[in-house]
């Protein structure tokens, strides 16, 4: 059994700061299993990981749940993860990858340097919200980001934040891994990290939730477009300079 340890420890840090930040793992564990593997298995493991993280983050914040932002976020997220997961087959994910690092460079550093900047909290943007981020969920693997720019409109207390976003990305996962097992990405071979992978789910979420008591909410929301700017940044110069 051939496992890469370096790599658990990666998702291990991915969970945590996923966890802080608001949006989930895979906006740092899909660029960070693309060194280990090859895209497609990387879709494969991120969806089901994910499966496990989400679980671990509705257990853990139970206690808050937006039911409005679920079903206006939730649904679209669905319908078009579906929609993305089928094209991630025949689109060249390069040029979508860049696109989504400037969207997130943009208005994440909007966001930063004004601080009264706000989504408006409608049902429409909510909606749009929800089927950027499916889309991208199902195509690049990873859609929490642009979730947390739509929900970060709500000022929504920690825990509410967190746990909606998760529930919302547990119904995106169980979609996508249907539609991922149907296309191939998820390989016997790699199936022997999901163990690992479904125990650092629930560590990461605790020891993220217990850093996230000691952290106010400006600066909790201060951290999390902080984050999604780095992975705009990132995203863009790894496809421009690699």
């Amino acid at each position: 059994m051939n496992i890469n340890f370096i790599f658990l420890i990666l998702a291990l840090l991915a969970e945590i700061i996923g966890t802080i930040g608001g949006f989930g793992s895979s906006v740092f564990f899909v660029p960070i299993g693309n060194f280990y593997f090859d895209f497609h298995s990387v879709l494969g493991l991120t969806a089901l990981f994910h499966l496990s993280s989400n679980l671990s983050k509705i257990a853990q914040f139970r206690k808050g749940i937006d039911r409005n932002l679920i079903l206006f976020i939730g649904i679209p997220s669905v319908l078009f993860v579906l929609l993305g997961s089928f094209l991630s087959k025949y689109v060249d994910n390069t040029h979508l990858e860049i696109l989504l690092g400037i969207f997130l460079i943009i208005f994440s550093g909007l966001f930063l340097l004004k601080r009264t900047l706000r989504i408006q909290p409608n049902r429409k943007n909510s909606i749009l919200g929800g089927i950027f981020s499916g889309f991208s969920a199902g195509i690049l693997g990873t859609g929490g980001a642009i979730r947390g720019l739509t929900m970060a409109a709500y000022n929504l207390e920690k825990s509410v934040f967190i746990a909606t976003s998760a529930i919302i990305d547990l119904m995106i996962d169980i979609t996508r891994s249907v539609s991922y097992y149907q296309n191939g990405y998820i390989h016997m071979h790699d199936m022997v990290y999901i163990p690992f992978l479904f125990l650092i789910g629930w560590i990461g979420t605790y020891i993220g939730k217990r850093i996230l008591t000691k952290i106010s909410q400006e600066k909790f929301r201060v951290f999390s477009l902080s984050l999604i700017l780095l992975i705009g940044l990132v995203t863009v110069g790894k496809l421009i300079w690699f």
